[in-house]
């Protein structure tokens, strides 16, 4: 089944890290942004990766949902994700919910690249 509205389609659900330390964001299928066919395989190769300069673990842990949230290997932050199925603002009509979303779109917002 395709996503079925925008905020799931369009606006990262989370990031992950590339072995070259790079990011990028993944929609609610874990897709590329725009990306909303759930039947269509999709390939590292299919996301484009960027370096930021202040994306440190403390900025990780802000933009997490919990730490719950946080995928860690060899204690290291390599994946994230923003909200969860109880926190998803667009599941519910909760202001507080949108408001801690774009809070973290707007930390990531002021990040720089490399």
């Amino acid at each position: 089944m395709a996503l079925n509205n925008f905020f799931k389609v369009n606006l990262p659900y989370g990031m992950m890290k590339n072995e070259n330390s790079e990011w990028t964001c993944f929609n609610r299928e874990y897709k590329p942004l725009s990306s909303n066919d759930s039947l269509i395989e999709v390939d590292q190769k299919d996301f484009i990766y960027t370096k930021y300069k202040g994306l440190t673990e403390n900025v990780l842990r802000k933009l997490a949902d919990t730490e719950d949230s946080l995928r860690i290997e060899n204690g290291k932050i390599i994946k994230v994700f923003f909200y969860s199925d109880t926190t998803n603002p667009s599941n519910f009509s909760n202001t507080a919910l949108y408001k801690s979303y774009f809070k973290k779109l707007e930390i990531l917002s002021k990040l720089k690249s490399k």
